[in-house]
C-alpha cells in the first residue's frame, strides 16, 4: 500500500482542515490578533483580547449544544470533566449535607468515570452501585431503577459506548432521574458529532466533552453543568471559569474547539448524511468480518439499525491476541485498537466484553475498528482483504 489507513477515530480523530485552519489564523502574528494569546485573564487590552476570544468560542459551542454560555467549563479534557463532575458532586453533598452520598453507574463505563467512582468509593467519600448492560451492549432503565436507594444522589451513564457503539436511551433515563430530584452526569465523549445531540433538551446535570473525538486538537474538554447544579471544584487556585476550573485557560484550544464543533456538529443535514455514509461502511465491514472463520460479532448490531454509533465496529477472534492482530496489521499499513485507548497497554481482557458475557479467552481477541469524515469505501475494502490475510497467516 502507497500510505496508511487510519481506523482508529474512536480514540482520537485526526485535526480537521477546518481546525487547522482556525489555529493557523489564531497563530498568525500577521492577523493583528496576536492579543488572542495573551492570558486571558489580564486586565491589559491583549488580555481582554484573549478573554474575547475565549468568550466567543464558549459561546459557539453553547449555540451548538443548545446551552447557555456561562453553563460550559472549559476543562484540559473530558477525563477531567468526569472527574471534577463526580467529584465535586460527592464533595459538595458532604460539604451541606454531612452525609455520605450514593452513586448509581455501570459495569461498563470509560475508567475516567468507573475509576473515579471506585477511587471515591474506597476513599469512603460515597456508596456505589454498579449495574451491568444487557447483552446487547445497552443499559437499562429497570436496572437503574432496582440500584437506586432513598439516599441516591446521582448516577453517571455513558451515552454512547467507545468500545461497543451501543447508545443508551438517556432521553428515558434521565427523565426518571429528574421526576426523582436525582442528579444526571453523561459521558457524551463519543456521541458528539456521531448523533443527533440536543444537550438543550436532554433531561441531565452534568455532561463531559472532548474535543480531539470530533476532529479538534488534544489538551481541551469541557464540562457542562446545567444552572442550579453545585459542585465543589476539584482545582483550586485563581477562580477561572466562574470558580469551578482554576488554572490559564487554553484559548486556542477552545477556539478550535469552537471550530471543530461548528464543522462537525452544527449542520444538521451534514451530520445526517454523514452518519448514514458511515452506517453504511459499518453494516458492511460486519457482514464481510462476521462471514470469516473464528470471528465474531460482539455486540448484535443489525444492518440499518441506528441504536449503535455508525462509526465503530467490534469484533472478537479466536486463538488470537489483540495485540498480535493490531501489529500485524499495523505491519500492513492499518491503525486499528482492541478497545479503550486509554487501556491499550494493558494485556487484560476488556472489562466491557466480559460483561456482556464473551468468554475471556475468546474477548483476548478483540478489535475495534472505528471510522471518520476521511474513511472511505475503498479503505474499507483493502482492510477487509488485508484482516483475511493476516487472520490466515495466524
Amino acid at each position: 500500500m502507497s500510505s496508511r489507513v487510519y481506523l482508529d477515530y474512536a480514540a482520537t480523530a485526526p485535526l480537521l482542515p477546518e481546525v487547522r485552519r482556525a489555529l493557523d489564523a489564531f497563530y498568525d502574528a500577521s492577523s493583528n490578533e496576536v492579543g488572542w494569546q495573551a492570558n486571558a485573564n489580564s486586565l491589559h487590552s491583549d488580555g481582554r483580547k484573549a478573554f474575547a476570544a475565549l468568550e466567543d468560542a464558549r459561546a459557539r459551542i453553547a449555540s451548538v449544544l443548545n446551552v447557555r454560555p456561562h453553563e460550559l467549563v472549559f476543562t484540559g479534557c473530558a477525563t477531567e470533566s468526569s472527574n471534577a463532575a463526580l467529584t465535586g458532586i460527592v464533595l459538595d453533598v458532604l460539604k451541606h449535607k454531612g452525609q455520605v452520598p450514593h452513586i448509581v453507574t455501570s459495569t461498563i463505563e470509560h475508567d475516567a468515570t468507573f475509576k473515579t467512582v471506585q477511587q471515591l468509593e474506597k476513599l469512603g467519600f460515597c456508596q456505589a452501585s454498579y449495574v451491568s448492560p444487557n447483552r446487547a451492549g445497552f443499559v437499562e432503565l429497570e436496572s437503574i431503577k432496582q440500584a437506586m436507594r432513598s439516599d441516591t444522589t446521582l448516577v453517571s451513564l455513558i451515552v454512547a459506548h467507545n468500545e461497543t457503539g451501543a447508545i443508551n436511551d438517556i432521553a428515558r433515563i434521565g427523565q426518571y432521574l429528574s421526576e426523582q430530584g436525582v442528579l444526571f452526569h453523561i459521558d457524551a465523549v463519543q456521541a458528539l458529532g456521531k448523533m443527533p445531540f440536543d444537550l438543550g433538551t436532554l433531561p441531565v446535570d452534568l455532561a463531559s466533552f472532548s474535543a480531539h473525538k470530533i476532529g479538534g486538537p488534544k489538551g481541551i474538554g469541557l464540562l457542562a453543568v446545567k444552572t442550579g447544579t453545585n459542585l465543589v471544584p476539584l482545582l483550586s487556585g485563581g477562580g477561572q471559569e466562574a470558580g469551578l476550573r482554576s488554572g490559564t485557560q487554553n484559548v486556542a484550544g477552545a477556539f478550535a474547539f469552537a471550530a471543530a464543533c461548528e464543522t462537525a456538529c452544527s449542520d444538521y443535514s451534514v451530520l445526517e448524511a454523514e452518519t448514514q455514509r458511515l452506517r453504511n461502511l459499518r453494516d458492511f465491514l460486519y457482514e464481510q468480518l462476521s462471514s470469516l472463520p473464528r470471528v465474531h460479532m460482539t455486540v448484535p448490531c443489525d444492518a440499518g439499525s441506528k441504536n449503535y454509533l455508525p462509526n465503530i465496529v467490534n469484533i472478537c477472534v479466536e486463538d488470537v491476541e489483540s495485540e498480535t492482530l493490531i501489529l500485524q496489521l499495523d505491519l500492513n499499513g492499518f491503525s486499528v485498537s482492541g478497545g479503550s485507548a486509554c487501556s491499550t497497554h494493558s494485556l487484560k481482557p476488556s472489562r466491557t466484553l466480559l460483561e456482556l458475557g464473551i468468554p475471556r479467552d475468546l474477548a483476548q481477541g478483540a478489535l475495534r475498528i472505528s471510522m471518520g469524515p476521511q474513511t472511505s469505501k475503498e479503505d474499507i475494502d483493502s482492510f477487509i482483504a488485508t484482516f483475511e490475510k493476516v487472520l490466515s497467516s495466524l
